[in-house]
């Protein structure tokens, strides 16, 4: 019983570790790249838009 109450403890303290919110420089690297990609797709499907558009294209989606 002893071991079973030390082991609990010992899983829980780990859980609560692991879900420390610091973000440390990959994290922000990555969020970083997500943003850069995000922010070319857009420019791309506006770029799409405009070329649609002064070809009087029905459709101006993309």
């Amino acid at each position: 019983m002893r071991i079973l109450l030390s082991v609990l403890a010992l899983m829980f303290t780990l859980g609560l570790t692991a879900c420390d919110m610091n973000e440390g420089p990959a994290e922000e690297a990555g969020e970083n790249i997500d943003n850069a990609m995000t922010d070319a797709g857009n420019a791309v499907e506006d770029l799409c838009e405009d070329a649609k558009e002064g070809m009087n294209a029905e459709d101006e989606d993309c």
